[in-house]
Protein backbone atom coordinates (compact mmCIF):
# COMPACT_ATOMS: atom_id res chain seq x y z
CA UNK A 1 0.00 0.00 0.00
CA UNK A 2 1.15 3.44 -0.76
CA UNK A 3 1.10 6.74 1.30
CA UNK A 4 0.76 9.45 -0.36
CA UNK A 5 0.93 13.14 1.14
CA UNK A 6 -1.74 15.24 0.62
CA UNK A 7 -0.14 19.24 1.74
CA UNK A 8 -0.80 22.85 0.80
CA UNK A 9 -1.31 25.87 2.03
CA UNK A 10 -3.54 27.53 4.43
CA UNK A 11 -7.01 27.82 2.11
CA UNK A 12 -5.56 26.19 -0.77
CA UNK A 13 -7.91 23.23 -0.96
CA UNK A 14 -6.35 20.36 0.87
CA UNK A 15 -9.95 19.07 2.79
CA UNK A 16 -11.68 19.09 -0.66
CA UNK A 17 -9.07 17.76 -2.77
CA UNK A 18 -8.90 14.92 0.26
CA UNK A 19 -12.87 14.67 0.21
CA UNK A 20 -12.75 13.91 -3.86
CA UNK A 21 -10.21 11.21 -3.47
CA UNK A 22 -12.81 9.64 -0.74
CA UNK A 23 -15.55 9.85 -2.64
CA UNK A 24 -13.22 7.54 -5.37
CA UNK A 25 -12.51 5.19 -2.78
CA UNK A 26 -9.09 6.36 -1.57
CA UNK A 27 -8.95 6.04 2.56
CA UNK A 28 -8.14 9.45 3.71
CA UNK A 29 -6.66 10.24 6.74
CA UNK A 30 -6.60 14.33 7.70
CA UNK A 31 -4.16 15.06 10.67
CA UNK A 32 -5.36 18.64 11.49
CA UNK A 33 -8.97 16.71 12.04
CA UNK A 34 -6.96 13.84 14.17
CA UNK A 35 -5.32 16.26 16.22
CA UNK A 36 -8.01 18.35 17.44
CA UNK A 37 -9.92 15.02 18.01
CA UNK A 38 -6.59 13.89 20.13
CA UNK A 39 -6.18 17.69 22.06
CA UNK A 40 -9.91 16.86 23.16
CA UNK A 41 -9.68 13.00 24.08
CA UNK A 42 -6.26 12.40 25.24
CA UNK A 43 -5.34 13.13 28.74
CA UNK A 44 -1.92 13.29 28.51
CA UNK A 45 -1.75 16.03 25.67
CA UNK A 46 -4.87 18.06 27.74
CA UNK A 47 -2.51 17.98 30.76
CA UNK A 48 0.95 19.16 28.62
CA UNK A 49 -0.94 21.54 26.96
CA UNK A 50 -2.45 23.28 30.24
CA UNK A 51 1.24 23.21 31.45
CA UNK A 52 2.55 24.94 28.33
CA UNK A 53 -0.83 27.49 27.83
CA UNK A 54 -2.37 27.42 31.08
CA UNK A 55 -6.16 26.82 32.33
CA UNK A 56 -7.60 28.80 29.77
CA UNK A 57 -6.31 26.43 26.85
CA UNK A 58 -9.57 24.38 28.09
CA UNK A 59 -13.41 25.47 28.26
CA UNK A 60 -16.00 23.54 29.89
CA UNK A 61 -16.45 22.43 26.39
CA UNK A 62 -13.09 21.20 24.77
CA UNK A 63 -10.02 22.55 23.43
CA UNK A 64 -10.09 26.37 23.46
CA UNK A 65 -8.72 26.66 19.95
CA UNK A 66 -9.37 30.67 19.67
CA UNK A 67 -7.12 31.10 23.04
CA UNK A 68 -4.60 28.85 21.72
CA UNK A 69 -4.25 30.36 18.24
CA UNK A 70 -4.21 34.21 19.80
CA UNK A 71 -1.60 33.04 22.33
CA UNK A 72 0.48 31.52 19.15
CA UNK A 73 -0.01 34.44 16.72
CA UNK A 74 2.21 36.50 19.64
CA UNK A 75 4.23 33.79 20.34
CA UNK A 76 5.77 31.44 17.46
CA UNK A 77 7.65 29.10 19.64
CA UNK A 78 4.62 28.33 21.54
CA UNK A 79 3.47 26.43 18.36
CA UNK A 80 6.71 24.75 18.13
CA UNK A 81 6.35 23.29 21.66
CA UNK A 82 2.37 22.42 20.94
CA UNK A 83 3.69 20.45 18.29
CA UNK A 84 5.88 18.68 19.86
CA UNK A 85 3.30 17.71 22.11
CA UNK A 86 0.68 17.08 19.89
CA UNK A 87 2.63 15.28 16.67
CA UNK A 88 3.82 12.16 18.43
CA UNK A 89 0.64 11.26 19.48
CA UNK A 90 -0.84 12.29 15.87
CA UNK A 91 1.82 9.65 14.16
CA UNK A 92 1.18 6.88 16.38
CA UNK A 93 -2.96 7.63 15.79
CA UNK A 94 -1.74 7.10 12.23
CA UNK A 95 0.00 4.25 12.32
CA UNK A 96 -3.08 2.24 14.15
CA UNK A 97 -5.40 3.21 11.37
CA UNK A 98 -2.79 2.32 8.69
CA UNK A 99 -2.83 -1.06 9.91
CA UNK A 100 -6.76 -1.06 9.32
CA UNK A 101 -6.38 -0.01 5.79
CA UNK A 102 -6.91 -2.00 2.67
CA UNK A 103 -5.84 0.04 -0.19
CA UNK A 104 -3.83 0.45 -3.15
CA UNK A 105 -3.00 3.66 -1.47
CA UNK A 106 -4.18 5.63 1.16
CA UNK A 107 -3.77 9.87 1.00
CA UNK A 108 -2.97 11.76 4.66
CA UNK A 109 -3.51 15.18 4.26
CA UNK A 110 -0.88 17.53 6.27
CA UNK A 111 -0.46 20.78 6.49
CA UNK A 112 3.21 21.03 7.24
CA UNK A 113 4.72 18.49 5.32
CA UNK A 114 7.64 20.17 3.74
CA UNK A 115 8.14 22.86 6.64
CA UNK A 116 9.00 19.72 8.96
CA UNK A 117 11.18 17.98 6.33
CA UNK A 118 8.59 14.62 6.66
CA UNK A 119 8.06 14.09 2.78
CA UNK A 120 10.33 10.67 3.33
CA UNK A 121 7.49 9.32 5.21
CA UNK A 122 5.37 9.00 1.85
CA UNK A 123 5.72 7.24 -1.44
CA UNK A 124 4.51 10.19 -3.52
CA UNK A 125 3.57 13.90 -2.23
CA UNK A 126 0.55 15.83 -4.18
CA UNK A 127 0.49 19.52 -3.21
CA UNK A 128 -2.86 21.77 -3.77
CA UNK A 129 -2.26 24.97 -4.77
CA UNK A 130 -4.56 27.65 -5.86
CA UNK A 131 -4.19 31.86 -6.49
CA UNK A 132 -3.39 33.79 -3.40
CA UNK A 133 -6.56 35.72 -3.12
CA UNK A 134 -9.14 33.20 -3.62
CA UNK A 135 -7.26 31.37 -0.61
CA UNK A 136 -7.33 34.22 1.44
CA UNK A 137 -10.89 34.80 0.61
CA UNK A 138 -11.73 30.87 1.58
CA UNK A 139 -9.86 31.66 4.72
CA UNK A 140 -12.04 34.08 5.60
CA UNK A 141 -14.96 32.10 5.58
CA UNK A 142 -13.75 30.67 8.84
CA UNK A 143 -14.88 31.86 11.95
CA UNK A 144 -12.48 34.15 13.64
CA UNK A 145 -10.24 35.22 10.73
CA UNK A 146 -8.89 37.92 9.70
CA UNK A 147 -7.06 38.76 6.58
CA UNK A 148 -3.90 39.87 8.42
CA UNK A 149 -4.36 36.71 10.49
CA UNK A 150 -4.64 34.86 7.47
CA UNK A 151 -1.45 36.39 5.87
CA UNK A 152 0.22 36.04 8.59
CA UNK A 153 -0.14 31.96 8.30
CA UNK A 154 0.61 32.13 4.71
CA UNK A 155 3.86 34.02 5.81
CA UNK A 156 4.82 31.10 7.79
CA UNK A 157 4.27 28.65 5.17
CA UNK A 158 6.41 27.82 2.33
CA UNK A 159 5.59 29.73 -0.73
CA UNK A 160 4.06 27.52 -3.56
CA UNK A 161 6.66 27.83 -5.80
CA UNK A 162 9.32 25.67 -3.11
CA UNK A 163 6.33 22.75 -2.60
CA UNK A 164 5.69 22.50 -5.90
CA UNK A 165 9.75 21.59 -6.68
CA UNK A 166 9.69 19.28 -3.98
CA UNK A 167 6.63 17.41 -4.89
CA UNK A 168 5.50 14.68 -7.34
CA UNK A 169 2.48 15.98 -8.50
CA UNK A 170 0.50 19.18 -7.93
CA UNK A 171 -3.39 19.43 -8.13
CA UNK A 172 -4.22 23.30 -9.18
CA UNK A 173 -7.55 24.29 -7.44
CA UNK A 174 -9.17 27.21 -8.86
CA UNK A 175 -12.01 26.03 -10.43
CA UNK A 176 -13.71 22.48 -8.80
CA UNK A 177 -14.94 20.50 -12.28
CA UNK A 178 -11.17 21.24 -13.14
CA UNK A 179 -9.99 19.79 -10.02
CA UNK A 180 -12.25 17.16 -9.86
CA UNK A 181 -10.33 16.41 -13.48
CA UNK A 182 -7.04 16.52 -11.65
CA UNK A 183 -7.93 14.15 -8.69
CA UNK A 184 -9.50 11.58 -10.98
CA UNK A 185 -6.84 11.31 -13.39
CA UNK A 186 -4.53 11.04 -10.53
CA UNK A 187 -6.52 8.53 -8.66
CA UNK A 188 -5.91 6.62 -12.06
CA UNK A 189 -2.13 6.78 -11.94
CA UNK A 190 -1.85 6.19 -8.19
CA UNK A 191 -3.60 2.97 -8.56
CA UNK A 192 -1.99 1.40 -11.59
CA UNK A 193 1.59 2.86 -9.39
CA UNK A 194 0.82 -0.05 -6.71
Amino acid sequence: MKIIGLTGGIGSGKTTVANMFSELGAPVYIADIEAKLLMNRSKVIRRKLIALFGDKAYTEEGLNRSFIASMIFKDKSLLDNMNAIVHPKVASHFKRWLKKQDAQYIIKEAAIIFEHNKEKEYDYVITVVADKEDRIKRVLSRKGMSRAKAVSIMENQLDDGEKIKRSDFVIVNDSLTETKEQVYKLHKKLSSLT
